[in-house]
This record gives structure tokens, C-alpha cells and sequence, in this order.
């Protein structure tokens, strides 16, 4: 299985993509279907989505995922 490297800053871009879409970590979570804790962990930097959940961002963002990494 192929691994993705997520590059440092990942959490910046995603706080600031959802900023950009006028989302809370809430709505995003929901929409994702994951806790709010785990996108602050994402945004934080403590810990990284895995592969599944980054298709499901940049879908939700409508990006690229080289975008969000």
C-alpha cells in the first residue's frame, strides 16, 4: 500500500480552507464524519488524516490533494 507524505503546514492550510468556507471544526467534522477533536488534531498538528479521510477533504474543499498536503 502506498504511503502519503503529509508535509509540514498541512494543519495551517486545512484551518485555513475551512476559514475560507465559513465552516466551524463542528460542521467540518460532521460533514467528514469524524469529531470535531480530530480535525483540532489535525489543525494542531498532533496527528494526520490517513488516506480515505484526504479524499474526503479535498472533495469537501474542492482541491487537489497535493492542495491540502
Amino acid at each position: 500500500m502506498a504511503t502519503i507524505e503529509i508535509k509540514p503546514g498541512f494543519g495551517k492550510r486545512l484551518k485555513k480552507l475551512r476559514l475560507e468556507k465559513g465552516v466551524t471544526q463542528e460542521i467540518l467534522a460532521q460533514e467528514i464524519h469524524v469529531t470535531r477533536q480530530t480535525i483540532s488534531g489535525w489543525e494542531r498538528g498532533r496527528s494526520e488524516p490517513d488516506l480515505s479521510t484526504l479524499l474526503c477533504l479535498a472533495r469537501y474543499f474542492n482541491v487537489t490533494i497535493d492542495e491540502l498536503l
